[in-house]
């Protein structure tokens, strides 16, 4: 049986610019970065992402949730409504990340959550349980 998951393996455009949202637009820290591959580590406390570097001698194609088997968002959590709406307007500002809708309900509430995609092509939610 297993016990969770110890980190999950994430293959983006840019190793530099990913690390950079992840540290400095959602407050992770960086670790284990190795050059040779590229790749990084980045975690909030909780949750590990290791950030691979895709092939630089190529062309990369983008993931399309609805036609690839794959990741279909990475979802996570943050501990109030407000500062969901910080994460928005942070995410807003920053170059390279899209925002695919802001803040809203999820079905008829009271939990919220938005949907991005941050520099590196990888989509993510940022979830608040509402209470």
């Amino acid at each position: 049986m297993t016990s969770g998951i110890n980190h999950l393996g994430l293959s983006v455009r840019n190793l530099d610019e990913s690390v950079h949202f992840f540290t400095e637009v959602l407050g992770w820290t960086e670790s284990g970065r190795d050059e040779s591959y590229p790749r990084s580590a980045v975690s909030d406390g909780t949750c590990r992402l290791t950030l691979w570097q895709v092939a630089g001698d190529t062309t990369p194609r983008e993931f399309d949730r609805r036609q690839n088997v794959g990741l279909h968002h990475l979802a996570l959590a943050v501990s109030s409504e407000a500062e969901l709406w910080d994460y928005c307007a942070r995410i807003k500002d920053h170059l390279g990340a899209v925002i695919e809708f802001e803040p809203q309900l999820v079905g008829t509430g009271p939990r919220k959550h938005m949907m991005f995609y941050e520099p590196g092509g990888i989509r993510l939610e940022l979830i608040w349980s509402g209470v």
